[in-house]
């Protein structure tokens, strides 16, 4: 049932995709022999079991103390990690427990489409992970209650996007930079693929902010426009570039290109560039795919602990923040060869 909601969803997608030109033939999609292994597969069942372990009596998910100064955001990562391996709400091994989480995120949103306190920090960053985590929910359900309020939270992001296209921390018209606007972009996706009206024209200027951070000569992309380029930054951009329908677009090819020669374990921001880097790579396809998650897969697997049942991975490098936000995103990125989540449907 799972997958052929997914499908259904994937094909309602291409209303986002540039239009095919007249007498030209689609390019095929490109083959995907990627396949979970046994041991990903335990990896993956005991993280599972790990997360939901920690799972708080409000629904909510936090381990370290900065995973605890996050909750909306640690709970959104985690549940997209509980979707990617085919757990719905009351629906999977732990249905229950993706239930509780959705309605920690639906409890916290209010009448404006805000999580809790506006004020809270770099605030965007935990809006747009927590409204991907809930459309890709309501894509799946079509429940009129996640509707409502996911309603609420993607026509704040388009209300709080700046003259260049971006997004930046606060929920407010002023500056942006690339890792709090691709959160957004993949919201503004994922509710568009659900049902979910976006302005045409806020993908347009999204597209183009995307574009403008750019570094030509590496191929790489910037954190503003004119900064210097990074892993994370440049797999954030073409990621964004690529649900928005940008699939071959030359800026997403040579950013492959450097994903591949400037990806290593333990550099600034691996766990959260790591997020984008993955459906990125799935979506160009093929070898790009297969060598991708075969070099990532072996990566993550020499550093995974475990405790009895239980698999999960601690925070490394810098921005790896704890050990729910680490598990949860190297879980989603082994599992995305089950195809389950819409967004990761080419």
């Amino acid at each position: 049932m799972i997958r052929f909601i997914c499908f259904s969803l994937f094909i309602a997608s291409i209303i986002w995709l540039p239009a095919a030109t007249p007498g030209v033939k689609a390019k095929p999609r490109p083959r995907d022999n990627v396949k979970v292994s046994k041991i990903h597969e335990k990896y993956i069942e005991g993280a599972l079991k790990y997360l939901a372990s920690k799972q708080k009596p409000d629904g909510s998910w936090g381990e370290s103390s900065e995973e605890r100064r996050h909750p909306d955001a640690i709970t959104g990562y985690t549940l997209i990690a509980f979707q990617a391996a085919g757990n719905l709400p009351g629906e999977g091994p732990y249905g229950k427990v993706v239930k509780k989480g959705m309605d920690y995120l639906l409890n916290r949103i209010g009448p404006d489409g805000i999580y809790g306190n506006r004020a809270s920090g770099q605030y965007m960053y935990a809006h747009g992970i927590a409204t991907i985590a809930l459309a890709e929910l309501y894509g799946q359900t079509q429940s009129p209650v996640i509707r409502t309020k996911l309603d609420r939270a993607i026509k704040l992001i388009i209300a709080s996007q700046n003259s260049q296209g971006g997004w930046r921390y606060r929920p407010v018209v002023r500056d942006a930079d690339i890792s709090v606007t691709v959160l957004q972009v993949v919201a503004l996706r994922a509710a568009k693929n659900s049902g979910i009206d976006v302005p045409k024209r806020t993908i347009d200027n999204a597209v183009k902010y995307v574009k403008a951070c750019n570094h030509s000569s590496s191929g790489g992309f910037s954190y503003q426009p004119g900064s210097s380029p990074g892993f994370a930054r440049t797999a954030a951009a073409i990621y964004s570039l690529q649900v928005c329908g940008l699939y071959d677009d030359p800026m997403v090819i040579k950013g492959s290109k450097y994903l591949v020669a400037n990806h290593r374990l333990g550099q600034e921001w691996y766990v959260y560039g790591s997020f984008y880097a993955a459906p990125a790579q799935y979506m160009i396809g093929g070898d790009t795919w297969e060598k991708w998650y075969k070099v990532v897969s072996s990566t993550v697997a020499k550093s995974v602990r475990k405790e009895g049942a239980h698999y999960r991975w601690d925070a490394t490098g810098r921005g790896g923040v704890g050990p729910i936000f680490t598990t949860a995103v190297f879980t989603t990125m082994l599992a995305m060869p089950y195809h389950y989540l819409p967004l990761y449907q080419r």
